[in-house]
């Protein structure tokens, strides 16, 4: 079929456990081409905390987001997958054995399994009901996810929110900047303990200061440059008070929507795919859901339990795409390093 293009496997979604998806069918002869409808690999890692660090990924004491991901894409690299970035799965449709996906740039992807690694799906800030925010987002002075930390260095920066992502911010944030306000509309955060007390520690300090019980009300500066100059916050009284500020960090959560995956009529479960832990197959032959957006009893949402969800999906894939072969099951410390002599598929 013209503009169609045939693979061993679908791959949506290129964060971290698409990545290792990756290697894993690789490591089972499976060809993959990967879909991420943004612009660069590594999902929530790469675009909501590239470095903040990671404690819980073996062999890694601690790990930034970023590094992770970098790691992973280089394990990846070894199996030439072919990325369409900034680009999303529209439409499924099944003929034969074979799945064909449409993507929005109108080429067709073709293969008898999809494999669904899109985390919480498609995701954006919550922005804060602020009239004149777009110029400032546009200048950089309004941010909503922290790509380089050393940018804020001797910035007077207003972070709005009280969860782990607000907190975390102000608590690594303090170390480089002028000045930090923690703004929340009140005293309760929800975070984790041992960083509330942090928090409170460098209140005590002198180095973050809280304004509590108050929200955002509105922005003021050179909207022509978009030069911030203050934020003038709002209080539960309805008094309100400004702020001097060169940054503001508004961490009011995401907005996710798993787009048109909600329309291929899977199994869903509210924005989760329900599967068959023991092979992560949908209700759908031949689609798998992997990561945070599998559910099924027990589930643990981390990273490497996804990791071992796409070892268990691979290998229920390789069954699919060569179903004359029989396989023996082999470590890598036998089946040896992709691209070495020892390598068998």
């Amino acid at each position: 079929m013209k503009n169609t293009i045939q693979t061993d496997v679908i791959i949506i979604g290129a964060g971290p456990v698409g990545l290792f998806s990756i290697f894993q069918c690789g490591m089972m002869g499976l060809r993959c081409h990967v879909l991420d409808a943004l612009e660069m690999v590594g999902g929530q890692c790469a675009a909501l905390y590239p470095e903040k660090p990671i404690y819980d990924i073996p062999a890694h004491p601690m790990i930034s987001g970023q590094g992770l991901v970098d790691q992973l894409k280089e394990q990846a690299a070894a199996f030439d997958p072919a990325y369409h970035l900034g680009t999303q799965a529209q439409t499924i449709k099944k003929e034969d054995d074979y799945w064909h996906v449409t993507m929005s740039t109108g080429q067709t992807l073709q293969a008898k399994s999809i494999l669904i690694a899109a985390g919480v799906g498609a995701f954006g800030p919550k922005r804060p009901p602020i009239d004149n925010l777009v110029p400032f987002e546009k200048s950089g002075a309004v941010q909503y996810f922290i790509r380089q930390r050393a940018a804020f260095q001797d910035k007077t920066i207003v972070i709005a929110g009280g969860g782990d992502s607000a907190l975390d911010w102000t608590i690594s944030l303090s170390e480089i900047a002028k000045k930090i306000i923690l703004v929340h509309r009140r005293d309760n955060f929800r975070a984790a303990p041992d960083s509330v007390a942090k928090i409170d520690a460098l209140v005590a300090a002198g180095i973050v200061e809280k304004a509590i019980p108050y929200q955002l009300k509105a922005l003021s500066g050179d909207e022509a440059t978009g030069s911030l100059e203050q934020v003038i916050l709002s209080h539960l009284d309805g008094s309100e008070k400004s702020i001097p500020a060169d940054i503001l960090l508004p961490f009011f959560g995401l907005a996710t929507d798993l787009g048109p995956l909600s329309n291929w009529g899977l199994n869903l479960h509210k924005t989760h795919i329900s599967v068959d832990p023991t092979s992560m197959e949908t209700s759908a032959a031949g689609i798998f859901a992997i990561g945070d957006v599998a559910d099924y009893p027990g589930k643990l949402k981390l990273i490497l339990t996804g990791f071992s969800e796409a070892a268990i999906a691979s290998h229920r894939m390789r069954a699919l795409a060569f179903p004359d072969k029989v396989f023996h099951f082999e470590y890598s410390t036998t089946q040896g390093q992709p691209g070495s002599p020892s390598h068998t598929k």
